[in-house]
């Protein structure tokens, strides 16, 4: 009977392939599945009686209303051309350097990352705004696009992140689960403020490392950039454009991110007062209107459906997972490996890596991370450590080709002079970077728990 389980995620990935709706395909192949182990006896259909409180458990969750404000926070700051300012600033900044038009895409990308949390938006943002403008100054279309397509990654991990919203929202869960199964019966808990704390030290180191690479390419390679000769010199800088750019998003980061680590507000909470400050900085720089308004709300509205839509075709999933005896099978398998552990990590991070280029994160999240996470962090991982492993390790799938979602993201809006292969050559050294970091993680995991612990003890 367990091995109906293993079937049951092989069909499923299988029809995603074909290109069916990721919610849909949950939910009915699931159905589908209990209807076949009901007839042949090999399924208890009460555990399908589990899936109305599980409903009303999705749609209760306090943690889970911080997705739609966030989503509107990173829509109306995409829709008001803050990005664009941003880039138009800090190019003129940086502009007059070698590689300073690299540097301002990776800082830029880093503000957008904690502005929006949203990958796709942040690389075909960058991508049309930024990529016409390092061609025509002289930069290889592979460095060009892999900068983009990297720094537009960010927001998988650098807070508030949609990634790490709903990763805690899981691990929370899986933890509990973790702790009652070993006998604890007053367990912890882990936040999805935790997930934010622990993500801010990996994700400067990482934008650190990207900086690094471009600086240090600008002196090893004399393809890839421009010479400083090459450079436009003439365009005037104004120090109170740049602050006009800069500060307003700055603020309303700190605020949404400061009012979280000091413990003013819960991650939902802010991201309400996010969402707040996102709209009145439009409206008082009198780029929103009622029509684009409206667009936004569509456009989170569609988004955010999405999101639960899938979460509610997850809890299908699972309960039909665990009726076939999926996660005893899961957990026997992980235990049972010979390197303890460390082999379980390195088997759970190669299977969450491979299931990138053909899962978005949101359907990892709720499909895989619920049933692999129990087993990991009842051997004795750390939860914010496991959590931001995950998503650095899906970042670094959604880079790699040929099926990395950051890299259809960018050739949907790349000029037809970009190559594919040019896209594909220009993300391997981001990808090595990201693969150094999850390596550096492993052997120092106080570059994650230790702020955590710090600030909460």
């Amino acid at each position: 009977m367990e091995w109906m389980a293993v079937v049951l995620f092989l069909v499923i990935c299988l029809v995603l392939l074909l290109g069916y709706p990721v919610a849909l395909t949950l939910a009915g192949t699931s159905l589908i599945f209990a209807g076949l182990g009901v007839y042949s006896g090999t399924f208890d259909s009460s555990y399908l009686n589990a899936l109305p409180s599980r409903l009303y458990g999705i749609l209760t969750n306090q943690t889970l209303i911080a997705v739609p404000l966030f989503i509107f926070m990173g829509i109306v700051l995409e829709k008001s051309k803050v990005a664009e300012a941003l880039l138009v600033s800090m190019a003129q900044l940086f502009g007059r350097f070698k590689s300073g038009m690299a540097i301002s895409v990776v800082l830029v990308g880093m503000l957008l990352a904690a502005s929006t949390g949203i990958v796709g938006a942040t690389v075909v943002t960058m991508g049309l705004l930024s990529l016409p403008a390092m061609l025509k100054r002289g930069y290889s279309p592979a460095f060009a696009s892999g900068a983009i397509c990297a720094t537009g990654t960010l927001g998988q991990i650098i807070p508030p992140s949609i990634a790490l919203v709903l990763l805690g929202d899981v691990l929370s869960s899986a933890y509990q689960k973790a702790q009652l199964s070993m006998g604890i019966f007053s367990p912890e808990s882990v936040s999805v403020g935790d997930l934010f704390v622990g993500a801010i030290i990996p994700g400067m180191i990482l934008v650190a490392m990207y900086l690094l690479y471009v600086f240090s390419m600008s002196f090893l390679s004399k393809n890839a950039m421009p010479s400083s000769s090459d450079m436009n010199t003439d365009e005037p800088f104004n120090v109170g454009k740049l602050l006009g750019s800069l500060l307003p998003p700055l603020i309303l980061i700190f605020i949404v991110l400061g009012s979280i680590l000091a413990g003013f507000a819960t991650p939902t909470e802010a991201a309400g007062v996010g969402a707040m400050g996102a709209l009145l900085l439009a409206i008082l720089q009198r780029k929103m209107s009622f029509a684009r308004l409206r667009g936004v709300m569509m456009e989170t509205t569609k988004i955010t459906s999405m999101v639960f839509l899938i979460l509610i075709g997850a809890s299908i999933f699972s309960l039909v997972f665990r009726g076939f005896g999926g996660e005893e099978l899961v957990h026997e398998f992980l235990s049972d490996l010979p390197g303890g552990v460390f082999a379980a990590m390195v088997i759970v991070m190669l299977v969450v890596f491979v299931l990138g280029f053909i899962l978005d994160f949101i359907e990892i999240t709720f499909v895989v991370v619920p049933i692999i996470a129990p087993v990991l962090l009842s051997m004795g991982v750390d939860p914010i450590w496991l959590g931001i492993m995950l998503a650095v390790n899906l970042q670094t799938s959604f880079l790699t080709p040929p099926f990395g979602f950051a890299l259809f993201y960018l050739r949907g809006v790349a000029p037809p002079n970009v190559a594919t292969g040019d896209i594909y050559r220009g993300v391997m050294p981001f990808i090595f970077i990201q693969i150094m970091l999850l390596i550096a993680l492993a052997i120092w995991p106080t570059l994650v728990t230790a702020l955590p612990d710090w600030l909460y003890g």
